[in-house]
């Protein structure tokens, strides 16, 4: 797949959701959120990079993930700024003050795909694939 064809399919892929009221001690707040759903990665490898941007601000979170050299970095940049993007748009928040509030890369469905294996066999093989999800506010 190359590469003008793999980021229509993951802007295909990105789901924008409904603002959510979350009620905190004494204010309300408006978060906004973007998901991105049957990436062909395994969570395992997104997770270290989720790490690396929860709870910072998003303009933060935007020059570490530019700056760091793995392939989830990317997909997890695509998902953060379509989230700052549904907050500037949608709810009218102010892009400089957002605050990546979660990040999670959680697992998708499992695809079964054989290999030939000695003495005739087939040996399992398990594909899988995440669902990487970014909320700020």
């Amino acid at each position: 797949m190359d590469t003008s064809s793999e980021n229509l399919f993951l802007l295909e892929l990105l789901e924008d959701t409904r603002a959510t009221k979350v009620r905190n001690k004494e204010e309300l707040a408006v978060e906004a959120k973007a998901v991105a759903k049957y990436l062909r990665i395994s969570p395992r490898k997104l997770k270290p990079v989720c790490d690396l941007v929860r709870g910072k601000d998003a303009k933060e979170a935007v020059a570490i993930l530019k700056f760091t050299p793995r392939k989830s970095a990317g997909l997890i940049l695509k998902v953060l700024e379509s989230a700052m993007a549904n907050a500037e748009n949608n709810h009218d928040m102010d892009v400089e003050s957002l605050y990546v509030a979660e990040v999670y890369a959680n697992q998708g469905p499992r695809m079964r795909r054989y290999k030939a294996g000695s003495r005739g066999m087939a040996n399992p093989r398990l594909i899988r694939t995440s669902h990487i999800g970014v909320v700020v506010y």
